[in-house]
């Protein structure tokens, strides 16, 4: 089998997609943009060759490329890079070289455009936030009038929480439409008080979740960025059977084949008359590629299993039914951010959680502002476990207070009592 797997270096930990392609037979081929003297030493252990260009995000040279290692290997059957970013693309390479697993460009916008994939929803029969595509300042009013404020804005194509703003009045309505970026299609959206949970595994060809695991938000990915938060999330111990049932029904509707997934929805904080009642599963969007920084590691380490051979042996069919672990336990995800001072060191965190610890270091550069800077990994059973932690990583060192000056001492002077309460005033 051969596979060519699009920006095999980075994310730095998608190195263990290739590695456990290779384990299970395939011939795995990379094209990427870092100099190979760059890679992970177990990436290149598990690359057959590997096509370096300047540019994955010029057309030219990875078509040069693909048809490279079709002249040179043969057929290829799989393409695949596992990342939001370069999605389309993939989809174009394989619709012009005939590659016939994964989806084709006629697949793609519904995976893209959150707007596209609302009526994907309704076939699931999962609520979404009522939305209304941005045109101009007076039918985005008439769309306020009927959700009111605040309302979420948003590219209606785009990867994280870049461009996204919550607007709370009709000041800040104005001040988006003088500010937008023109070259943006974006979209208005509801707001959802509810706090972000996701649904995420590995497909098989009946879009039946082989595996699947899910974690919660304390921030959303928009407060992070837009209010320089400390990120931290966490895989959860128990799945709610209706995020489970919501999370299956959405994969049907997609489509979503032979592939890894991350979806995303808010379970609703509170009731909204006519709309949802506190609790219920209300859809965000889809992402069709493993969820961000190190969650699939995360989600490995909660189930004690290995989600990149999961995603591997579901390539290779050696994988062909479903199985949940016996037992799940929290992994949490604590980072400090590049601006702030903390309480506690590495060497502090490092020796108070030795036997906890999963995974600690640092998020390249370009994920910072998501991700944060240093990162903690840990596993734990219970859930004030977790919040420990996450106390302890992320405590800022406080700001010392002014010493008050000293007031010089002046000579008390007895009174007299003139009654029983005045002589002690804590009887008053």
């Amino acid at each position: 089998m051969n596979f060519i797997f699009i920006s095999p270096g980075f994310p730095n930990n998608y190195y263990r997609f290739c590695q456990s392609l290779k384990k299970d037979g395939v011939n795995v081929l990379g094209i990427g943009d870092m100099p190979y003297d760059q890679l992970n030493p177990e990436l290149i252990k598990s690359l057959t060759e590997y096509y370096r260009v300047n540019d994955l995000g010029n057309y030219e040279e990875m078509r040069r490329a693909v048809a490279f290692f079709i002249f040179k290997y043969g057929k290829i059957d799989w393409l695949e890079s596992n990342n939001e970013y370069w999605l389309e693309q993939d989809a174009r390479l394989r619709t012009d070289f005939n590659i016939t697993t994964g989806w084709k460009e006629a697949d793609i916008a519904k995976v893209k455009y959150k707007s596209q994939m609302k009526k994907y929803y309704e076939i699931a029969g999962v609520k979404t936030a009522r939305w209304h595509l941005v045109d101009n300042e007076e039918d985005c009013l008439d769309f306020i009038k009927e959700v009111s404020y605040p309302v979420i804005v948003k590219p209606d194509c785009g990867v994280g929480a870049s461009h996204t703003y919550r607007l709370k009045n009709k000041a800040d309505l104005d001040e988006f439409f003088k500010t937008k970026d023109k070259k943006i299609s974006y979209i208005m959206e509801e707001y959802v008080d509810g706090t972000i949970t996701t649904f995420d595994g590995v497909t098989d060809n009946l879009c039946e979740p082989l595996y699947y695991a899910s974690y919660s938000e304390t921030d959303s990915l928009m407060d992070v960025v837009n209010e320089n938060k400390d990120t931290w999330y966490f895989v959860k111990k128990d799945i709610e059977p209706e995020l489970i049932e919501a999370g299956k029904r959405t994969l049907l509707a997609f489509g979503c084949y032979n592939r890894y997934f991350h979806l995303e929805f808010f379970k609703a904080n509170s009731d909204k008359p006519g709309r949802w009642k506190k609790g219920e599963i209300i859809a965000l969007e889809v992402n069709m590629r493993p969820a961000g920084g190190y969650t699939p590691d995360m989600e490995s380490y909660s189930g004690d299993v290995d989600l990149y051979q999961i995603w591997a042996d579901m390539i290779t069919k050696k994988l062909t039914h479903a199985f949940l672990p016996k037992e799940r336990n929290f992994c949490v995800y604590a980072a400090k951010r590049a601006e702030y001072s903390y309480a506690h060191s590495d060497a502090d965190i490092k020796k108070k959680y030795a036997a906890n610890m999963k995974m600690s270091g640092e998020i390249p550069f370009a994920l910072q502002n998501d991700l944060g800077k240093d990162f903690y990994m840990a596993l734990f059973p219970t859930f004030d476990e977790v919040l420990a932690f996450e106390s302890y990583v992320l405590e800022k060192v406080k700001k010392e207070e002014k010493p008050k000056p000293v007031e010089e001492a002046k000579p008390e002077v007895e009174k007299p009592a003139s009654n029983k309460a005045e002589a002690n005033p804590k009887k008053q």
